[in-house]
Order: C-alpha cells, then structure tokens, then sequence
C-alpha cells in the first residue's frame, strides 16, 4: 500500500488545515510531495487552499466567541498584547488578511480579525485570496524546480 497514494490528498487537507491553527505545521512539504507524485495541481491548490482557509475560519470563530477565554487564559496573552494586535490590525486593516498566509504573523491577524468582528465575507474573501495565491506560488516552483522537461 503507497500510502501517499492512498491518503495523500486527505493528508493534504488535514495538514492544510492543522498549518492554518495555533499548531506550528506546515503543509507545503506535503504540497510538494504529492505535486512530485504526480497529483494534479489544481486539485491539489484546491484541496490545500480550502484546508487551510477551514483553520483559519477557526481561528476566526475562535477570535469572535472565545477572545477572553482564549487569549488571556490559554494563551496568557496580556491585555496590552491584544491592545496592540488590534492596532496593528486597524493600522493596516481587511488588506492585512492577504497575508494571513504568512508564518508566525499570519494565525494571529485572522484570530485578531475574529476579535474585531470584521465581515465574515470580507474576512474569507481575502483570507482565500491570499493563501490561494501562496499555494499557487508553491505548485509553480515546484513544476519549475521539478519538472522532467
């Protein structure tokens, strides 16, 4: 059994979505993998661009219904820390959710972008726009890299 045959596009989808959370995970390698496999792109950019728009839908609802809970008891996230994630975030404001993408800055912005109750269709329009746009950047290099030709 090949199980990245098997599993590969699920695998995708979890690590996709587990990268998008508070967890440290990365999906790109498992991207990589199964681009080098021989999966199509398109399905792979799709599986892998809803995966991690998923978590960070749940850090959203996390950011909108368990902010005090969640910053300040689980996190022990200072008041003055979520003070300033909230400037930051209304310095730059929705445009900022195009990098939602990017590691260690990116989880926070759509927890913060929770807390401050932007739009959920604002929220996940550029919140896809910009992770669609990584992975697409990722499957490019790869095919560019990697490619038999």
């Amino acid at each position: 059994m090949n199980w990245l045959a098997d599993y590969g596009l699920l695998g995708l989808g979890v690590s996709a979505f587990l990268a998008a959370t508070i967890l440290p995970l990365s999906s790109e390698l498992v991207l990589s993998a199964l681009l080098i496999t021989g999966e199509n792109p398109i399905a792979l950019l799709i599986i892998a661009t809803l995966g991690n728009v998923a978590g960070s839908v749940v850090n959203y609802i996390l950011g909108r219904w368990g902010s005090n809970t969640i910053l300040h008891r689980w996190l022990h996230l200072s008041s003055t820390q979520t003070d300033s994630a909230e400037q930051q975030f209304n310095r730059y404001g929705k445009w900022s959710l195009l990098f939602s993408w990017v590691p260690v800055i990116g989880d926070p912005l759509t927890l913060v972008a929770g807390m401050m109750r932007i739009h959920f269709g604002t929220f996940l329009l550029f919140v896809t726009i910009g992770k669609a746009s990584r992975y697409w950047v990722i499957i490019y290099l790869n095919s560019y890299f990697f490619s038999s030709g």
